[in-house]
């Protein structure tokens, strides 16, 4: 992927005016859009090739957004932005943790929703070979490369998704000092909008699935209570 407006984006629907609508928009911006308005669908469109994101809504007939996203998750790190129309924390929340990058509730400004497309593709552009000795951030059995944007682990690639990396990236890039959520959420916006209210915690807890030796007893990303997180890359219990 040479660019972000190059990028080809499958957009999972039941709603036909919907689609069309975002089609149009989207590939007037310079996307190229496909559609697909239930499960099955999106599976047959899946099995053509892979797309740079998929935009998912959550209320599908037949299998859920929820479970579809779980599914897709499991084989592909593509971003997933998700839409629902209703706009409860619960919804949101879930979203994120079965995998969601981005969360967005229905009614919405396409114009709003190219804008979250744009920063999600930006973050997890990727690529590259292993960094050479002495490039990026070292942690215990791992290097952080930040301008190939991988994480390795004893020489292989632990698969993490834009949002994870870039959290990341902004906890190793300060190592040691507490950073509250607000901070969080500060350093890691691509673009002005209010922020989940527990995006960054569950960001947190994807993350210590795959860096922590103990997630329930994390060595790296450390909470600090009533404060924030603090990355420790000693991993050095407190």
């Amino acid at each position: 992927m040479t660019s972000t407006n190059s990028a080809q984006i499958l957009v999972v629907d039941d709603d036909p005016a919907l689609c069309e609508l975002l089609s149009e928009y989207l590939g007037d911006s310079g996307f190229t859009v496909a559609t697909a308005g239930d499960g099955v669908a999106m599976r047959r469109a899946l099995a053509r090739g892979l797309p740079d994101a998929v935009v998912l809504d959550l209320m599908l007939p037949g299998d859920d957004g929820l479970t579809l996203a779980r599914e897709l998750r499991a084989r592909s790190e593509v971003p997933i932005l998700m839409l629902s129309a209703r706009g409860e924390e619960i919804d949101r929340v879930v979203g994120l943790e079965v995998g969601a990058d981005d969360y967005l509730a229905k009614p919405f400004s396409p114009r709003e929703l190219l804008a979250r497309l744009r920063a999600l593709l930006r973050r997890s552009r990727a690529g590259g070979s292993t960094p050479p000795a002495g490039a990026g951030h070292g942690f215990g059995p791992f290097v952080l490369d930040p301008s190939a944007r991988r994480l390795l682990r004893d020489g292989a690639e632990v698969r993490l998704t834009g949002a994870e990396f870039d959290l990341l990236r902004v906890l190793v890039e300060r190592p040691n000092r507490v950073l509250s959520r607000d901070t969080l959420v500060d350093l890691l916006k691509g673009y002005d909008r209010d922020p989940f209210d527990r995006s960054i915690d569950i960001r947190v807890t994807r993350l210590r699935r795959k860096i922590e030796a103990d997630p329930a007893a994390p060595a790296y990303i450390r909470t600090v209570r009533g404060e924030g997180y603090l990355f420790n890359p000693l991993g050095l219990q407190s």
